[in-house]
């Protein structure tokens, strides 16, 4: 006789609760508030909003108008901000120090939105830089307004305040949600100077430990990645610098692969689908090898 639905569930809850299973410890059970992935998009628009003026949110028709709904946006970005920061600051914290995350999220809230000007000061560079580089860019509105790249710096930008600001898990979050849209994946802890772009922007990956000078320019399907990493006594990874230093003025193109802790020094340039895991100094021109050629047929030699 087959087990009813409801004996099944029975037997579920019972498997699924159980703390004599060795691999259900990598799932502990999370028993406080999580931040909301909707409500940290929103905080995203906002930001998108007050940096980016009559090209998100509502269109902005005279001076007057602007500074009103500056102003109210700030204060709901504010807002949510703290409630959200709460939540993160809580997200793996001992319940005593929950107790103090009100506190702490209301000055962190703040600290930020007086970044404001700043933030849309290095944008600005990011912009420019991405409009410069690409012919097809007729002005920097259609780069702020349609361009991939702006979109996914424009998150790294706010994740790694945040991060700096030793706030957990809300800085990976800001920047996966780039990622999902946009197929652009940094990481909140890598840093990057100003006028920084990428080009077209699809499949680019770049690491928690880089670090990227002024002017760099990269192409889709670049990656900043770790060619190792250490373990501890336990085995378990250690958060030591692993992924590539990029200098100022360097350009890498399409499919390349720059892994572990190496310099490429500043005015080169990297070729497309290069593999490259030694530092290149000052003004290098690095190229893949000629293609291999052979004669085969019906798959024979492959």
């Amino acid at each position: 006789m087959k087990p009813s639905l409801l004996n099944i569930i029975q037997k579920n809850i019972s498997l699924l609760t159980s703390d004599s299973i060795p691999e259900y410890e990598y799932i502990p059970l999370h028993d406080k508030p999580l931040p909301s992935l909707q409500k940290l998009s929103q905080i995203i628009d906002l930001f998108r909003i007050i940096i980016f003026p009559g090209y998100y949110g509502e269109s902005a028709s005279d001076v007057d108008t602007l500074k009103f709904h500056m102003g109210v946006n700030q204060e709901r970005l504010f807002s949510l901000l703290k409630e959200q920061l709460q939540t993160g600051l809580c997200f793996n914290a001992p319940e005593d120090q929950c107790i103090e995350s009100h506190k702490l999220a209301n000055g962190i809230a703040k600290a930020l939105i007086e970044k404001l000007p700043e933030l849309k000061r290095v944008v600005s560079t990011d912009v420019k830089a991405t409009f410069d580089g690409d012919p097809a860019a007729k002005s920097y509105g259609e780069v702020i307004f349609c361009y991939p790249t702006i979109r996914a710096v424009f998150n790294y930008r706010i994740a790694h305040e945040l991060l700096k600001l030793n706030v957990p898990v809300i800085p990976r979050v800001l920047t996966e949600l780039a990622h999902s849209e946009t197929g652009i994946d940094i990481h909140p802890g890598a840093k990057i100077g100003e006028y920084f772009s990428i080009d077209h922007g699809t499949g680019v990956v770049i690491g928690e430990t880089s670090i990227i000078g002024n002017r760099v320019r990269l192409y889709q399907g670049v990656t900043l990645g770790a060619k190792r990493f250490s373990l501890d006594e336990d085995g378990n990874p250690m958060n030591t610098p692993r992924h590539p230093i990029i200098e100022d003025n360097v350009v890498v193109y399409a499919n390349t692969s720059i892994l572990g802790r190496i310099t490429i020094g500043r005015d080169s340039i990297i070729g497309g689908n290069v593999w490259l895991t030694t530092s290149v100094p000052p003004g290098s021109r690095i190229l893949q090898q000629k293609a291999s050629v052979s004669s085969f047929s019906e798959g024979l030699g492959i």
